[in-house]
C-alpha cells in the first residue's frame, strides 16, 4: 500500500507557555512551542506538536524548509 504526502506552511512561536496548535495566522497553521530555538529544541518540538496533533508519527514529519526561521515548511507522511 503507497503511503501520500502533503506539505503544511506553519509560524512557529518558541519559549511559549505551552506546546500546542493555536489556528491559523495568514495561511500557515500556528504552533507554539515552549522550547528556545537552540540546539534544534524548537524544530523538535514543532515535529512533535504537529505530529500529536494531524494524529501521525513525529518520524513522519519532516522539515522541509525553514530550519532556522520561524515560518517553516513541513512534509507530512501518511501511510
Amino acid at each position: 500500500m503507497s503511503g501520500s504526502e502533503e506539505l503544511l506552511a506553519v509560524r512557529v512561536i518558541p519559549r511559549a507557555r505551552r506546546n500546542e496548535v493555536d489556528g491559523e495566522r495568514d495561511g500557515r497553521l500556528l504552533v507554539r512551542v515552549t522550547a528556545a530555538p537552540v540546539d534544534e529544541q524548537a524544530n523538535a518540538a514543532v515535529r512533535a506538536v504537529v505530529a500529536e496533533h494531524l494524529g501521525v508519527r513525529a518520524s513522519r514529519v519532516e522539515i522541509v524548509s525553514g530550519h532556522h526561521h520561524r515560518d517553516k515548511l513541513l512534509r507530512i507522511r501518511r501511510d
